[in-house]
């Protein structure tokens, strides 16, 4: 009875238990209990069989003048049947040696049948399914601490084991099947099984030593969760996500730390993209004094223009430290011209970026209709927040039920051109696709992109793995729910020195590792060696977003740096040993 999860026991009670579960396996699904009855008829007709043959046997050897024993036709038939054939009792005549064939045929067939069905179904799969119900974990040892528990394994869940396996942190999925435990053990994954409602799974799961709960199912069994959390770790942090606004307050209520209206974060963000087309220096996070914001490059004006032509920082005080475009990150350089097209990243204070707008940002004016697909959640809060900032929107939705605003709305399958086309495919400036299917979103990326090749694509992506696809379909920006949901949650891990930019796209804060004490960004070579960006340097109480690149790093110094997730990586690889 082991595993990383596995609660210790006394090896009588493996036995037991692994006993009960080879009996309990014969008749636990309908295509068992069917295996059971056909198992049955097949011993019923070797039993006819056996007769039978025994009988003519008996006819055919007192033809021959032969005489033997009902024991000795039992004897005779077994034998045949099962090929040994050892030729003490033969026939003589004709008749005889044709039956001995059909017993050797009948019998071959009937036990290859028979033997290796009963061994199989009744034998080895329950052997190996009792094997693994019996090394299925329940419950986390006593030297573990400082995990994070998960109720289930979706698609914020996997993003999330993943960041956290980057930094060496655990994880423990609970699922309350053991069946299903077994495939996600072999896939790597930390898991013990218990039901949701019971205080000692929580118990055994060690949630009151744990850095975080989070659970992403229902808002009902959410709300269940965090109540039977709460009464084993009453200070535990919990995250939860709803599906509902009324679902916030009840879920705050059981105790939730933290719920995330996953859906309207990802609307208003896809929203977000949508307006940044009037060229304005939006907001996206901040560090102490420091302000992170991003704007579209072709909106501002300084598509095709160089920035030592521009000559930003001394205008405004700020810097274009990136540019994202389709899932790419550039650095902008100050000789060559900017993109006609992507996201510019930039750093600055609330001043700097007042001056920006005021020198770069076009009038709302010019931004055309945005046609949003899916009504949704997703779709939903993306509207709501173009519609909060004045900005012209359709909704295109095949479901009427799900229908919110009649005179802004059309109903029916955007995979139709004729539909797309009623909905202003021709005339807007911006497709948001919001679906939750990530194959109707790619199909719609492409199609879209078909017949509108100068259209902004914002696409929404379910899984992390299928953004890179939407990209390469004609999405300019995807929003992946996965990666907001789990980057959302390791915030709260890492005291929210994590800010997400755009998909993939994130500018992280960190103390100076030591292997960077001393040293001087001039010299350091970290753009060189990882791909990362200093976009400012910390001290003390102040971050300074211009720092001069030969003073060498402190100890107490912190860096913000700004790199899509394989350059964070390369990163934390080369440079982030122990912190100092």
């Amino acid at each position: 009875c082991g595993g990383w999860y596995a609660a210790p026991q006394a090896p009588r009670q493996c036995v037991m238990r692994f006993l009960v579960a080879i009996l309990a396996s014969t008749v636990r699904t309908h295509r068992q209990r069917r295996n059971l009855r056909l198992l049955a008829w097949l011993g019923l007709t070797f039993a006819v069989l056996l007769v039978g043959f025994s009988l003519i046997f008996h006819w055919l050897m007192a033809r021959e003048g032969q005489e033997h024993s009902w024991v000795t036709a039992v004897y005779w038939t077994f034998v045949t049947m099962s090929t040994l054939g050892f030729g003490d009792i033969t026939f003589t005549s004709d008749a005889g040696r044709l039956f001995t064939i059909v017993v050797l045929i009948t019998g071959t067939v009937f036990l290859l049948v028979l033997l290796p069905f009963s061994f199989i179904q009744f034998f080895f799969l329950p052997w190996m399914e009792a094997s693994e119900v019996a090394d299925t974990p329940r419950a986390v040892p006593n030297d573990i601490h400082g995990h994070v528990v998960l109720t289930q394994l979706g698609p914020i869940e996997e993003t999330l084991v993943r960041l956290l396996s980057a930094e060496g942190g655990e994880h423990g999925v609970i699922v309350p099947d053991a069946a299903a435990a077994g495939p996600l053990l072999d896939s790597g994954y930390r898991v013990m099984v218990g039901p949701f409602d019971d205080p000692d799974t929580y118990r055994h799961a060690r949630v009151a030593e744990a850095r975080l709960v989070a659970t992403t199912l229902s808002d009902t069994a959410n709300t269940n969760v965090t109540f039977t959390v709460r009464e084993v770790a009453p200070n535990v942090p919990i995250v939860a996500t709803a599906s509902s606004e009324a679902s916030v307050d009840i879920l705050t209520m059981a105790g939730c730390t933290q719920v995330m209206q996953l859906g309207r974060m990802l609307g208003e963000a896809m929203a977000r993209r949508v307006l940044g087309r009037d060229g304005r220096a939006r907001v996206v996070g901040q560090f102490d004094d420091l302000l992170i914001a991003e704007a579209s490059v072709a909106a501002s004006g300084l598509a095709g223009k160089t920035l030592a032509e521009v000559d930003l920082h001394a205008r405004t005080g700020v810097n274009a430290v990136g540019i994202w475009h389709r899932g790419a990150l550039t650095i902008p350089s100050a000789a060559e011209p900017l993109p006609t097209s992507g996201l510019l990243v930039l750093a600055g204070g609330r001043v700097g970026l007042q001056q920006y707008d005021a020198a770069f940002a076009r009038s709302d004016t010019e931004a055309g209709e945005t046609l949003i697909i899916g009504g949704g959640r997703v779709g939903r809060a993306a509207a709501a927040a173009l519609a909060s900032e004045g900005r012209s929107w359709r909704l295109l939705e095949k479901d009427p039920s799900r229908i919110r605003w009649p005179d802004r709305s059309v109903v029916g399958d955007a995979a139709r051109r004729d539909v797309l086309e009623r909905a202003g495919i021709g005339d807007c400036s911006t497709v948001a696709i919001t679906t939750r299917d990530d194959d109707m979103n790619i199909y719609l990326a492409l199609y879209c992109r078909k017949l509108r090749p100068d259209v902004q694509i914002i696409a929404r992506s379910t899984r992390e793995r299928n953004v890179e696809t939407l990209h390469r379909a004609g999405a300019d920006f995807v929003m992946s729910y996965a990666t907001t949901g789990a980057t959302a949650i390791a915030n709260l891990l890492r005291r929210v020195d994590i800010l997400m930019v755009a998909e993939g796209l994130h500018v992280f804060r960190l103390d100076t590792p030591r292997a960077l004490v001393g040293q001087s960004l001039e010299k350091a070579g970290i753009r060189e060696a990882t791909g990362c960006t200093v976009v400012a340097v910390g001290k003390a109480d102040h971050v300074d977003g211009s720092p001069d690149l030969r003073e060498p790093l402190t100890a107490d110094s912190e860096l913000v740096l700004l790199g899509d997730v394989a350059s964070e990586h390369r990163f934390m690889e080369r440079f982030a040993g122990p912190r100092c």
